[in-house]
């Protein structure tokens, strides 16, 4: 089932814009990474591109190849500099795979993950 986009906001670009408060952990000129609400693992980073022009990691990797590349290097760095170096990365592409926020983005899980629900 694909769900239509709305032009209302994203909670990735209300946290962009300041407007919804986030643990952030790093932030550079294109690129976002905040602590999950929900975490699933000791450590679970969600890395945002703040271009909300891609809604899942397909269509960025179509369309911006170098900044899907920019946002996996953004990963493995928080994953060495938060745990040990050892992460899983998850993108949620669809409804039907738990994605909630057609704004695309990366989980960064590590120490342990919790096999339940990733969704967002």
């Amino acid at each position: 089932m694909r769900v239509m986009p709305t032009t209302e906001p994203s909670v990735f670009e209300r946290i962009i814009a300041r407007e919804i408060p986030a643990d952030i952990v790093l932030e550079t000129e294109q690129i976002i990474a905040i602590r999950d609400i929900a975490p699933k693992a000791p450590v679970h980073l969600l890395v945002i591109p703040k271009s909300s022009r891609y809604r899942d990691v397909a269509e960025l990797a179509a369309g911006d190849p170098a900044l899907l590349a920019e946002l996996v290097a953004t990963a493995k760095a928080l994953a060495a500099e938060h745990a040990d170096g050892d992460y899983r990365l998850v993108f949620n592409s669809g409804a039907g795979a738990g994605q909630t926020v057609f704004h695309v983005h990366a989980h960064v899980l590590a120490g342990g993950v919790d096999e339940g629900s990733l969704a967002h």
